[in-house]
């Protein structure tokens, strides 16, 4: 099972990322996210054996309480850089909780065998992926005449551990269990 962590977004946040791809779509040729995929990783754990996801659901549920963190979605860019782009994101606004999430996670998962993490966590949205080189200067100049770019806010309350399967039109992903940030 290919498994990540990570937050949901709202209904009306995804509803003003889904008009901003439906705005930017015609202008690359390029592999853009599902809408209703998008999602904040904040721990990618990778193929995992099936028999052993009850393992990391405990794991998960050991975190301690913490409060509900705010996000905003707000501005756009390339990974790793503007001249060789691989990932067209739109960035994430969140107070340190965030990383904390992820790091807390990432610990926890450690010590069950799950491979910790190499990268800095760097929040973002994958809007798109960009496989071979393609013509991108349609697509920065409607990026460049955009009125906004602020995506929306919401808190999170919770993060969810998800299954990602792989199939010939894209990755589908389904929620395997909710962990609430705030315990009762």
């Amino acid at each position: 099972m290919r498994l990540f962590c990570g937050l949901d977004l709202t209904a009306g946040v995804r509803h003003e990322l889904g008009d901003l791809v439906r705005k930017l779509r015609p202008a690359a040729r390029i592999r853009w996210s599902p809408v209703e995929n998008l999602h904040i990783t904040t721990k990618f754990i990778g193929e995992w054996p099936a028999d052993r996801v009850e393992r990391i659901q405990q794991a998960l549920a050991s975190l301690p309480a913490r409060e509900p963190i705010p996000v905003r979605i707000r501005g756009l860019g390339w990974f790793p850089n503007p001249h060789n782009p691989r990932v067209f994101w739109a960035g994430i606004d969140a107070p340190p909780a965030l990383a904390e999430l992820a790091r807390a996670t990432g610990a926890a998962l450690a010590a069950i065998g799950v491979p910790p993490e190499t990268r800095p966590f760097s929040p973002h949205l994958t809007l798109a992926r960009i496989s071979a080189p393609a013509p991108l200067a349609g697509l920065r100049q409607h990026v460049a005449a955009l009125d906004s770019t602020d995506f929306g806010a919401f808190v999170s309350e919770s993060f969810f551990l998800y299954l990602s399967e792989r199939s010939p039109g894209g990755s589908a992903y389904t929620k395997l269990a909710e962990f609430p940030l705030h315990k009762p």
